[in-house]
């Protein structure tokens, strides 16, 4: 049993293989009673990585309710657990489901054999990657950051213990707990978010294919002296197109699975990130003295938003993708085909009018324009949160 999952895409599989070691993406094939192992591992690990920090901080924040500064340093990372633990709570109730698509993608794009084709397969995996690795980039920044600025016989986060933490050995070994578990759950979080990007641009990347298939649905025809294909050129053709029609059902069923399997866990983070954007900008303003921790609280803030635009990106260009199959689709030499073949393409054209779309719980679609709202909201809370630490 290998460790790495292998898949078309270079992201997929290393958050498929993070969620694995993590103990949230159990092997298939395992026997039963090594299964009730890896469940029993999986459950150590959310306490260790996650269950611990969500009771001590949800103390925490009740012992000092009222004082905002205080509340704001909790919440950031209260708030950022809550919505890593409804994520990983979704993936393993959707297991099945996110199996299915994450299969169907990567047997269609491994079956991809033409030079264009694979270009641009090669291409929708180079840019999952560069998302991935930047996202992690800041995740790893911003995780040290709060690992080396803690004060002196202080602890990197703050939190309710129920034993004294300034007194060896108990706080070291709470030290290196909140430093590993944070370093841990950081990379988990970063696996489970650009899963679901990379597979809404694996989804964009299938509708590209099809734009290419129907570009080149006439390819290697030769016209006849009337710029016309002989009948069996137009059988050809036809039965092409058939696969198109095919390719473009699967294409937007999977972007209706995608919607089904994450679109309430996705308005729940960015509900959440609006309040973490918020109350992390909060904390950047009161930050004095301290420059690492100054420096860290503001790549958190970057990270946060971040998550939320790899969402509203990929969401975007898997809308503006699903338009331009139309666009593809005239393109091929329509002209020359028979009336039957142009009122098949036509109908192909009609029907990429309704586009394919993935929405944060049927509230607002994932584009860029939802993204600069969730930012100017987020703008609107800190500007509440500053009057009313003023006036207190």
């Amino acid at each position: 049993m290998t460790v790495l999952i292998r898949n078309v895409n270079t992201s997929i599989s290393m958050s498929l293989t993070v969620l694995k070691l993590v103990g949230f993406w159990a092997p298939e094939g395992m026997a039963e009673r090594k299964k009730i192992m890896y469940y029993c591992y999986s459950c150590f690990s959310f306490m260790f990585l996650l269950g611990t920090y969500l009771i001590i901080q949800i103390v925490d924040l009740f012992m000092i309710w009222g004082n905002l500064p205080l509340m704001t340093g909790t919440a950031f990372v209260l708030f950022t657990n809550l919505a890593q633990t409804v994520k990983i709570v979704n993936i393993l109730a959707k297991r099945e489901k996110i199996q299915k698509i994450i299969y169907d993608a990567d047997d269609v794009l491994r079956k991809e054999d033409t030079e264009e084709g694979i270009k641009i397969v090669k291409r929708c995996n180079r840019e999952t990657m560069i998302l991935q690795v930047l996202y992690l980039s800041l995740t790893l920044i911003t995780t040290t950051g709060w690992a080396t600025s803690a004060e002196k016989g202080q602890l990197p986060l703050r939190a309710w213990y129920p034993y004294n933490t300034s007194k060896s050995p108990a706080f070291e070994l709470t030290y290196l707990h909140q430093v590993g578990a944070i370093n841990i759950a950081a990379c988990l979080n970063v696996g489970k978010d650009t899963l679901v990007s990379a597979l809404i641009a694996q989804c964009r990347c299938r509708l590209q294919l099809l734009g290419l298939s129907l570009k080149t649905l006439c390819k290697d025809m030769k016209m006849s002296k009337k710029l016309v294909y002989t009948q069996d050129q137009e059988a050809v053709a036809a039965e092409r197109l058939r696969k198109c029609v095919a390719q473009h059902q699967a294409a937007l069923q999977t972007a209706v699975d995608l919607q089904a399997c994450f679109s309430i866990p996705t308005f729940l983070q960015f509900f959440i990130s609006l309040i973490i954007i918020c109350v992390t900008a909060f904390q950047l303003v009161s930050q004095t003295g301290n420059l690492v921790r100054l420096m860290s609280m503001g790549t958190y803030l970057l990270n946060m938003m971040f998550q939320v635009f790899i969402y509203c990106y990929q969401g975007h260009h898997l809308s503006e993708e699903s338009a331009d199959v139309a666009v593809s689709a005239y393109e091929c030499p329509w002209y020359a085909c028979s009336v039957r073949l142009r009122r098949d393409i036509l109908v192909i054209m009609t029907r990429t009018r309704r586009l394919a779309r993935i929405t944060a719980g049927g509230f607002t679609t994932l584009s860029l324009a939802s993204f600069m709202s969730i930012i100017k909201a987020s703008y609107s809370l800190f500007t509440l949160l500053q009057q009313v630490n003023e006036e207190n």
